[in-house]
């Protein structure tokens, strides 16, 4: 359904709706994908509804009077022109129930034909009627399934005033028709009064009190359940509770839900995030009351899928009559997994009819293999899901206890819910209530939520629409918070949480793109744009996924343009815009936007991308690629200070280059890339000398490694003004704090001081997993290249290198070390480089070179750590020809006795063993 055109068709020639008169309408709640509101009264609660089921329509409106009085005659027309199968054919018969005999004659007195006193079997393409009788409600809903439309109005306030608000939507007689297409009568009373008729579609409500008695639900899902047992599965994925009928079951303390209900329709579900959970037999009670819960008071035909043989066996044992089966007709509930479902629209059909549907899985593992992909909005289960408001997060969730208690169900359904916290939060940004415990605490979750949320397609959903337009109101509201060095952020934040939204919102919608100039604490358009440029990239890849340097600059919420060959869309290349990579959402308080870059798949000839903070442009190529030189023409971006050691002309790059106005540069060498700000090296006056050092530092990177000497991808270092508390700072690329930029670049102090930092994250890119003894070397074996780099290219003796490292400061160190007893859990940092620095100092740095290349081919390198200790051991003994087990005992090293006695008798003993000392004394 185009919604927008049904709209338009249903409100043509009208401009507002008289709803006043000696009746009130109650509130409709819309869920359905393929709902939509027609009008609302000025609290924003719909009175009209449209809706699409099958291959038929249905338009639904809050009270019987809004069909039968003149005023709402205009409306109704249009509506019944939608209705129709064949909208082109005028002779398409309409009929109209008895109990709205007074339409019939509205029709008929404008000139309109109609069949009063119609029913069903008279084959009426439209079918008008109220909502109170429930005996041909079956009938109804295949009439509209097969292509019919329905007019059907009620209100169901009274209904529930005699029947309880609790059961208007399950049991209503209206809705026992209207809810399979999404859209439910409520008990609730809706305004009268002139309403005007927007030109969008209206905007479906955060909330519309529903009156469901999710605490009795509660009661039967956990009855005689004291605790969930869930531990033994270890990880599942957590759940995104979002749907207006949905309610989380299981929680966890950080508002992590894996267990989930909802409504949907006329039927029921129950959804796990791990299939495992359905064949625990620790959750048995649970899954009694669930298959309950879900025959909903009925005697239910209960189907098993064939890959839950341990669901079916249990349920069996408890004797509950079950087939195990692949799904099929004539089942009232069906148990699987969501690997199991082949037919989605089938299951769609079957709960909105009315079955039960008990379902697991996790998309953790699917989001493993498609690191690409959104899994909220692609993960097959989802596609499932997502429509009965319940979603599998592409991640996973510890639960640490062995069970976890199930708490007061009162606790439960006041909990965390989606919804219900973006009101809280949209309240709260318009002033109207502040957040206390423990709604300022579901602060985080929220944010994290609307991130999944927002990449839910929505173009033809107003239930996911509508929710993407109320959180870009909040940035409309408030707009786009500055964040700066100087003007830092707290994560737990009115802005923090707008920032993260506006990222979200500019990479998911382009109605927000056009906004955001004039939501921009700064002038987007400040960056002047250079003539189209053609670059020259290399495709050919023989290591790891590699960043291609344009040159160029994205500015911030402006569209560049790039143009590829034909030949390159099956390469599998991306576009990055931005190499900040670390993410800062978990830190406390940030200096820049916590994400900040962006990626898009090449895979037209011409691409249009942008970014809301912008960033330096890359081209990635994959690895082993073998595409070779490829050219790209980039149109709309920034030119930026870029010199390329050997390639760029000095005198261009005094007279022009440096000045290029993009605020990041780039100086690259053969083996390696620096990003730093454009300011710290438009004034540098040995541009060509630094880089000629940093191509001889990362050239004895190379020999100490015992590598090529030309790196398969160059290592690149990022400078940024904030790193995250959580990022091991080192990688592709290495990151360094903006206030270290002048330490490495600054080469006359690399000859005075040394320099130790980037070269010592450069080593951590060198280890390898065979001769590292995590978690004891990790901080230590790195710092062999620093050592080496100082003393080799720089001159630098490793005391003046670093303080650590000098000669009363390690004498120290190994003192207090043996007199704690060597423990190994002592055993770390500069602690565990001594004895590395102690047989290089003894035997040089050729044994290392010639060990480090051994380990580059060594086949059955063993996995435990002991082992991989004793082979470190035996090899470096077999190349100094000496006896180290002594030494490396003293160490508290844990060789064995069989290693100790082999190595005695093949090689001598180290007479200069330094640790001598320490084993006498």
């Amino acid at each position: 359904m185009d919604s927008q055109h049904s709209y338009d068709l249903l409100v043509k020639g009208i401009q507002s709706i008289d709803v006043t008169g000696d009746f009130n309408p109650c509130k409709l709640l819309l869920t359905g994908d393929q709902a939509q509101p027609v009008l609302k009264d000025s609290k924003g609660q719909v009175l009209i509804a449209a809706a699409q089921y099958g291959k038929g329509r249905m338009v639904v409106m809050g009270h019987e009077a809004m069909l039968k009085l003149p005023q709402f005659l205009p409306f109704i027309k249009n509506a019944l022109d939608w209705l129709k199968p064949s909208p082109s054919s005028p002779t398409e018969l309409i009929g109209v129930h008895r109990s709205l005999d007074a339409l019939s004659k509205l029709l008929l007195s404008n000139g309109i034909k109609v069949h009063p006193d119609a029913t069903l079997g008279d084959s009426p393409g439209v079918f008008c009627r109220d909502a109170y009788e429930s005996a041909q409600a079956d009938d109804l809903v295949q009439f509209v399934k097969r292509g019919g439309g329905l007019l059907i109005g009620g209100q169901a306030w009274h209904w529930s005033s005699e029947h309880g608000k609790e059961a208007v939507l399950v049991r209503f007689p209206g809705n026992l028709v209207t809810s399979v297409a999404g859209v439910y009568f409520t008990g609730n009373v809706g305004e009268n009064g002139v309403f005007s008729v927007s030109e969008k579609i209206p905007r479906i409500p955060l909330i519309t009190e529903h009156g469901l008695d999710i605490e009795r639900d509660l009661l039967i899902l956990l009855n005689g359940v004291d605790r969930l047992n869930v531990k033994g599965l270890l990880l599942p994925s957590p759940l995104l509770v979002h749907g207006a009928l949905a309610f989380p079951i299981g929680i966890s303390d950080k508002y992590h839900c894996f267990l989930a209900a909802a409504y949907y329709g006329r039927g029921r579900i129950i959804v796990a995030g791990r299939e495992g959970f359905l064949e625990m037999p620790s959750m048995i009670c649970f899954f009694l009351n669930v298959i309950n819960w879900l025959s909903a008071g009925t005697v239910r035909k209960l189907g098993i899928g064939n890959s839950l043989e341990g669901l079916y066996s249990m349920l069996d044992e408890a004797l509950i009559p079950c087939e195990l089966t692949n799904f099929k007709e004539g089942l009232g509930i069906y148990c699987c997994t969501v690997y199991d479902i082949k037919d989605t629209e089938g299951i769609h059909e079957f709960v909105s009819e009315g079955g039960g549907l008990l379902i697991g899985g996790q998309s953790w593992y699917w989001t493993s293999v498609n690191p690409d992909s959104s899994a909220i909005a692609e993960y097959p289960g989802n596609k499932i899901l997502n429509k009965f408001g319940i979603g599998i997060v592409g991640k996973f969730i510890e639960l640490y206890e062995n069970s976890l208690p199930v708490g007061e169900v009162s606790e439960i359904a006041s909990t965390y819910h989606f919804r219900k916290a973006l009101l809280l939060f949209k309240k709260h940004i318009r002033n109207e209530k502040g957040l206390k415990p423990p709604y300022s605490f579901w602060l985080q979750k929220l944010v994290q939520d609307i991130t999944i949320f927002l990449e839910i397609p929505a173009m033809n959903s107003r239930p996911f629409s509508s929710v993407h337009e109320e959180v870009l109101e909040f940035v409309q509201i408030k707009g786009i918070p500055a964040i700066t060095v100087h003007n830092s952020v707290h994560a737990y934040t009115d802005h923090a949480t707008l920032l993260q939204i506006a990222s979200v919102l500019y990479n998911i919608l382009p109605e927000f793109q056009d906004l955001v100039p004039s939501l921009m604490p700064n002038d987007p358009n400040s960056y002047p744009i250079a003539p189209p440029q053609n670059i020259q990239v290399n495709g050919s890849n023989a290591g790891n996924e590699a960043w291609r340097s344009t040159g160029m600059y994205a500015p911030p919420a402006s569209t560049v343009t790039l143009l590829f060959p034909a030949s390159t869309l099956s390469a599998k290349l991306q576009v990055q815009i931005g190499c900040h990579i670390d993410d800062l959402v978990k830190d406390t308080r940030w200096r820049r936007p916590p994400v900040v870059t962006r990626r898009f798949k090449v895979q037209t000839a011409k691409m249009e991308i942008s970014s809301l903070w912008g960033g330096l442009l890359y081209i990635i190529v994959p690895e082993n690629s073998s595409l070779g030189y490829f050219s790209v023409t980039i149109e709309g971006a920034t030119q930026a200070p870029y010199f390329k050691h050997g390639g760029t002309s000095l005198q261009n790059w005094q007279n022009t280059i440096r000045h290029y106005p993009a605020p990041w540069a780039e100086l690259e060498t053969e083996n390696i890339i620096l990003t730093l700000p454009s300011d710290a090296v438009r004034n540098h006056d040995a541009i060509p000398f630094l880089l000629q050092t940093w191509d001889q530092m990362m050239s004895a990177i190379t020999h100490l490694a015992a590598i090529s000497p030309i790196f398969p991808r160059p290592e690149r270092i990022v400078a940024d003004v904030q790193i995250s508390e959580n990022s091991v700072r080192t990688g592709y690329p290495i990151i360094i704090n903006l206030g270290s930029v002048p330490a490495f670049i600054n080469v006359q102090d690399f000859y005075a001081k040394g320099i130790w930092d980037p070269i010592y994250k450069l080593g951590y890119n060198q280890q390898k997993n065979g001769w590292e003894f995590p978690p004891h070397t990790k901080e230590a074996t790195c710092n062999l290249w620093p050592v080496y780099v100082n003393e080799t290219v720089l001159n630098i003796s490793r005391e003046i290198a670093h303080s650590e490292l000098q000669p009363h400061t390690r004498k120290e160190r190994i003192e207090n070390y043996i007199r704690n007893g060597a423990n190994l859990n002592d055993f770390e940092e500069f602690t565990a480089f001594e004895p590395y620095l102690q047989l290089q100092e003894a035997f040089g740095w050729d044994p290392y070179i010639q060990i480090l290349a051994k380990y580059q081919t060594m086949r059955n390198i063993p996995y435990e750590k002991n082992d991989k200790m004793n082979l470190w051991v035996e090899t470096f003994s077999q190349e100094v020809n000496r006896n180290l087990a002594p030494f490396f005992k003293t160490w508290g090293w844990p060789i064995e006795d069989t290693v100790s006695e082999n190595l005695a008798s093949i090689y001598p003993a180290w007479a200069e063993d330094p640790m001598i000392e320490y084993r006498h004394s």
